[in-house]
């Protein structure tokens, strides 16, 4: 059999759309991984489902209870008294309480505005005008170069604030993100606030509650999209222990130079 009869085994053939397919299934790899990160990343910043029930629980229940009795006290009682179990679960566990902690703020705000004014609608009041100082800070910081957004999840990537001068990409997706937290939350606050002065307590504290997380889902998911498709984090963490371990080498060598020159020269 000649050579040109011998057949070719496929550990001989070196086809490059094998190699290119090979390349595509890493990248692809490397895609799924960074969205995955990116969506843990958000989970972790924004409190995940717990996070929501957190925020969501003690209006509901104070719009049902109102709903039920018409009693301003005893609703908002209930509500404080829910953040306030909320938070002590959190300690017992001894999970991170940044979310809880916030919610108790934000319903105590809400109590002491109702109770001074009689106003069950104004329990919503303290988070209405929150919204709109968060959407404001949102888009004045993304117009201005530095977006909300990126302050908020830069140290969650371990990047902080490296992508305003290393990682233009990441730049541009928080800009992105930050333009659409700040639409969004702004586009709330166009429903709410006319409603605030227009419906009675009862439609009102309804709406606002249907309107906790849909506008919040949407915003993380653009984030998410925007992320997911822009450059890597730079993880200045690891940089950093980088430098210092490079600088203890440095050291140890120096003083290994300066012990072996000792030896050679002892009478210096």
């Amino acid at each position: 059999m000649t050579s040109l009869d011998k057949p070719t085994s496929d550990t001989d053939q070196h086809h490059p759309t094998d190699r290119e397919n090979a390349g595509g299934r890493h990248a692809a790899q490397q895609d799924a991984g960074s969205k995955a990160v990116t969506e843990a990343a958000l989970f972790e910043a924004f409190g995940g489902v717990r996070g929501m029930v957190e925020t969501v629980l003690p209006g509901l229940l104070f719009v049902t209870i109102f709903t039920i009795n018409k009693d301003l006290h005893t609703s908002a009682i209930a509500a404080l008294a829910v953040s306030l179990a909320l938070v002590a679960v959190r300690l017992i566990r001894r999970d991170t309480v940044k979310h809880a902690f916030s919610g108790v703020f934000g319903v105590a705000f809400g109590v002491v505005f109702a109770m001074m004014t009689g106003n069950a609608k104004d329990f919503y009041l303290p988070g209405m005008l929150y919204t709109l100082g968060l959407a404001t800070a949102y888009l004045v910081t993304a117009a201005a170069g530095v977006p909300l957004i990126g302050l908020i999840l830069g140290p969650v990537f371990k990047e902080n604030l490296s992508w305003r001068t290393r990682n233009p990409g990441r730049k541009k997706a928080y800009t992105k993100a930050s333009y659409a937290w700040g639409l969004i939350l702004l586009t709330k606050c166009a429903i709410l606030f006319p409603l605030y002065w227009w419906a009675d307590t009862t439609q009102f504290g309804w709406v606002l509650i249907a309107l906790k997380i849909p506008p919040f889902l949407l915003a993380v998911y653009l984030t998410w999209v925007f992320l997911a498709k822009a450059p890597p984090p730079i993880d200045v963490f690891a940089e950093m222990e980088a430098e210092e371990k490079a600088a203890e080498q440095a050291e140890k060598d120096r003083k290994a130079e300066q012990a072996a020159a000792a030896l050679r020269n002892p009478e210096a």
